[in-house]
């Protein structure tokens, strides 16, 4: 099993999260966080005065799929929330050794 981390633009996540309900990925985590990369904040004008946003607001989505999902899910991921623009954000792949279902006990793939 997988963990992908996703971060994205704010505006994108209903078209991410109508992507990924298509291949019928039946949990996902929202998150709303802020962040920069290369392009460092920007700029903005409240009341005439100019001042730099240093962190910009963002979406990171958290799911967790069985490793033949991964390509597709970070093809979904990449295909919905690219604005061809820069702070589009980035896709994290991490190894997931155990899942559990609270109210079940179910672990594995049947815990997703």
């Amino acid at each position: 099993m997988k963990k992908i981390e996703a971060i994205i633009k704010p505006f994108k996540l209903d078209e991410v999260k109508d992507g990924l309900e298509k291949m019928e990925i039946t949990g996902m985590t929202i998150s709303e966080v802020r962040g920069f990369g290369r392009q460092k904040g920007h700029l903005e004008i409240y009341r005439g005065a100019e001042y730099n946003v240093g962190f910009v607001p963002k979406i990171k989505i958290d799911v967790v799929v069985s490793a033949d999902q991964v390509d597709q899910v970070i093809k979904t991921i990449t295909d919905h929330a690219n604005t061809s623009q820069i702070g589009d954000g980035k896709i994290f792949v991490l190894p997931v050794e155990k899942v559990i279902r609270i109210r079940t006990g179910e672990t594995g793939k049947d815990a997703i």
